[in-house]
């Protein structure tokens, strides 16, 4: 699970809907502009993308780095650390 500060942020790419892209745990690229964080039928918490193909839940715990696509004052990279 993301810490509190990783948390943050991820709720500030929802906030101002940010077009960012994720480096996940499998080595997958994600790219989407942020939505909303919720938790999915099994109670997982996930961070909703809007990309090209429609929405797509990613498990906030497989996240390894979150990259904003383009310029704002909140952050440029965040690299979430794995505590599992």
């Amino acid at each position: 699970m993301p810490s509190c500060q990783e948390h943050d942020y991820l709720e500030i790419a929802c906030l101002y809907q940010l077009p960012i892209r994720l480096k996940l745990a499998s080595g997958a690229i994600v790219e989407g502009k942020a939505l909303d964080c919720r938790y999915d039928r099994v109670r997982q918490e996930v961070l909703i993308l809007k990309g090209l193909t429609g929405e797509l839940e990613v498990i906030t715990d497989d996240i390894q780095t979150m990259q904003a696509l383009v310029s704002n004052p909140h952050f440029g990279t965040v690299t979430f650390m794995q505590t599992g």
